[in-house]
């Protein structure tokens, strides 16, 4: 049997234990890849990718947000979204006010200044996800989001199983 892409890739000379973990190692190589492009593109514009996906989902809610709900709706789990939100109040790309009724909560806006970059930034993203999935049919796009959210599946809490 031949050796896979991946197995030649990373320069592998056995046959990986299980498709399972050829799968795995797969996805994390290309996430890294995509992470990777995408991380240049942000790190253009002062931004992490934490950072620009807080901007992202502020512009898309279109109100204020409690900044723990922002952490629940990240792409990629952040630890410290306190510091997180400092770094963009700091750049003046959001706006912090905390809560009337409850002080424990701290409500976080997108400025002006951060929808402006926003805007300058939307051409060079789309661009960039059509650079790094423009060759998939829409077909293949729908069959790997699918695929994707069906492995995601045995990861939500409580279906972990003991490794």
């Amino acid at each position: 049997m031949s050796a896979s892409r991946l197995q030649e890739e990373i320069k592998k000379k056995e046959p990986f234990a299980s498709a399972e973990q050829e799968a795995t190692l797969n996805l994390l190589r290309t996430s890294d890849q995509l992470h990777n492009r995408f991380g240049r593109l942000f790190r253009k514009y002062g931004l992490t990718s934490s950072q620009y996906n807080v901007l992202r989902i502020l512009r898309g809610e279109g109100k204020a947000l409690p900044s723990l709900e922002i952490a629940e709706r990240m792409i990629q789990v952040v630890p410290a979204i306190t510091g997180l939100i400092d770094r963009l109040e700091k750049q003046e790309l959001v706006e912090r006010r905390r809560c009337n009724d409850d002080r424990r909560v701290v409500f976080v806006e997108i400025t002006e200044k951060g929808m402006t970059l926003l805007s300058e930034m939307d051409q060079p993203v789309s661009d960039t996800h059509v650079q790094l999935m423009g060759h998939l049919s829409k077909a293949e796009l729908q069959e790997l989001s699918r695929l994707l959210e069906k492995a995601r599946m045995s990861l939500a809490p409580g279906k972990e199983k003991e490794a």
